[in-house]
């Protein structure tokens, strides 16, 4: 008898799709690591297999610029669900492009997104029955940057 192989590489499973609708940047330094800025995260939706959300205000992208053509992102916020639900989402990302593209970017004038590496690892916690197994899991995501609001899409590791 055949088993799977263990260590085959595993295949994305859709998740959600995600438009966080997302405030004007507060830049805190100019420190020897990069700049950091605070984008506020002012809500938006999410749209899965059976189940729909909403963004919560109040969240926010910790932003690190670290040179001029890459980003890491720390972005922190929740979701309500239809049913009620309530989800934690903390989702860490590398932005990277030329350096004339990030210019564009940092300054919320909008780009073409086929120039744009935009990459995520979400993580969610729920005490939510239904939704429960999201936390037991590792997702990856893609992410498009428009002046005001990020577009994402989940995919599992089955």
């Amino acid at each position: 008898m055949n088993s799977p192989d263990p260590l085959a590489p595993p295949a994305l499973a859709y998740f959600a799709d995600l438009t966080v609708e997302v405030g004007h940047p507060q830049v805190l330094s100019h420190g020897p690591r990069g700049m950091r800025r605070l984008v506020p995260i002012t809500g938006g939706e999410a749209r899965g297999h059976g189940w729909t959300a909403r963004v919560l205000p109040g969240g926010t992208d910790f932003q690190l610029i670290v040179s001029d053509t890459l980003s890491e992102l720390d972005a922190r916020y929740g979701l309500e669900t239809d049913a009620g639900d309530l989800i934690y989402v903390q989702n860490h990302a590398v932005r990277s492009a030329p350096a004339e593209v990030m210019a564009k970017l940092l300054r919320g004038e909008p780009v073409d997104p086929a120039q744009v590496y935009f990459r995520c690892n979400p993580r969610f916690e729920t005490s939510s029955p239904t939704l429960g197994w999201i936390t037991e899991r590792m997702f990856v995501g893609v992410g498009v940057r428009h002046p005001t609001q990020v577009v994402m899409r989940f995919f599992t590791l089955p």
